[in-house]
């Protein structure tokens, strides 16, 4: 019943979060956006190793429904910055890479985990901060329209 309750905040949260931040991301520029994303990926991990009551559960799994704060933002910077002949193309080359990512981190932490759980949380915080600067630095951002 707890998690059931967990993935209910995180998902009012998201819903909450979506369509507001999608208007102000088209008005101004979205890299912001997608950063505060990341920076919610970044955090979830750390709070959720942190967290041994349910009330600071209950604070993780809001931090998890943010992680769509920066969702269709990021779609539309995929596209955004795609050559106006490849978009489709490019988004699902992105999704690709991305899958393929995600799939061996997850099959990683499977083994992180029986070292540790706090192993595999910190060791996905680790690569949120890393990804999260990477795109502060070198990501790029187009103005909004």
């Amino acid at each position: 019943m707890q998690f059931g309750l967990l993935t209910t905040v995180e998902m009012i949260t998201a819903m909450l979060v979506y369509i507001p931040v999608a208007y102000l991301a088209d008005r101004t520029t979205k890299k912001p956006f997608v950063l505060i994303t990341f920076l919610n990926f970044t955090l979830f991990p750390l709070f959720l190793l942190f967290s041994h009551s349910f009330s600071m559960m209950v604070i993780a799994f809001v931090i998890r429904g943010l992680k769509e704060f920066g969702e269709p933002t990021r779609k539309a910077l995929i596209m955004d910055l795609a050559p106006e002949d490849q978009k489709a193309g490019m988004f699902g080359l992105y999704y690709l890479i991305r899958n393929v990512i995600v799939s061996v981190a997850a099959f990683a932490g499977g083994f992180l985990w029986q070292l540790s759980p706090a192993v595999n949380l910190l060791t996905a915080t680790a690569y949120g901060v890393l990804g999260t600067i990477y795109f502060a630095l070198r990501g790029r951002d187009l103005k909004g329209s």
